[in-house]
């Protein structure tokens, strides 16, 4: 089993999006038995895939003896399964600082059941939480928007992991058209890139990762490279 985090210090940059639509790519063009776990309080990916948030379940998993696929929920693609997030989230540094267990998110997820690959949509900042994923994963995704804000943020990103867990990079939002993003990207030839797109801020409009229904776009062709970028990493 393959642990892929989507993970960002800067919040904004499109790891929501990310992460809804590698999962659609794991269990739909690979057909691998996929979990995507939602971290983030705002809950956006559980939005995303149909589920209203509520509760304090999310908070209750890390505190009690219990197996994290016994809140796993079905979505609308098949072998695609969400652990959802809700608001009780927001206080989870805290609680991972206070339980004092370094690898306490890795060990759920060694717990979490009979899936190929589990995917993290995290929230954003250098935390306790980050430091958690960090540990746990064994490729981190890391969308850049090519800005010099952004580019800092991911500078700052790389430092701080220092080489200890594989990043993968990924511009997101591209529009080749500003002569801001053309240069940022012929700088990183080998970053994969995602278009800023209609169809892609049109996710929350249908609650659909981009290829459910615009299948022949290119942001849909874009997310697929990506996937297949990312299966060849984790292989």
């Amino acid at each position: 089993m393959a642990t892929i985090a989507i993970y960002s210090s800067k919040g904004g940059v499109g790891k929501t999006t990310l992460a809804v639509n590698l999962a659609w790519c794991a269990a739909t063009l690979s057909r691998r038995r996929t979990a995507l776990w939602d971290l983030d309080p705002q809950a956006a990916s559980s939005w995303m895939l149909g589920r209203t948030p509520a509760g304090d379940q999310a908070r209750a998993m890390f505190t009690k003896d219990s197996k994290v696929s016994a809140h796993a929920q079905p979505t609308t693609v098949a072998g695609l399964d969400l652990i959802p997030a809700d608001t009780s989230l927001r206080d989870l540094d805290l609680l991972l600082h206070d339980i004092g267990k370094r690898r306490r998110l890795g060990r759920l997820i060694e717990r979490i059941g009979d899936y190929d690959h589990v995917l993290l949509d995290c929230p954003p900042g250098l935390t306790e939480t980050s430091e958690q994923v960090i540990r746990a994963a064994d490729l981190i995704v890391l969308p850049v928007i090519p800005s010099p804000l952004a580019q800092r943020a991911a500078d700052e990103v790389l430092r701080h992991l220092g080489g200890k867990v594989p990043v993968l990079p990924v511009y997101t939002m591209v529009d080749r058209r500003r002569r801001l993003h053309a240069d940022a990207v012929a700088a990183r030839p080998d970053w994969p890139t995602i278009p800023m797109a209609s169809t892609v801020e049109s996710m929350a409009d249908h609650r659909a990762p981009v290829a459910t229904f615009a299948p022949r776009s290119a942001a849909a062709g874009a997310f697929a490279d990506l996937w297949r970028a990312i299966e060849r990493r984790v292989a």
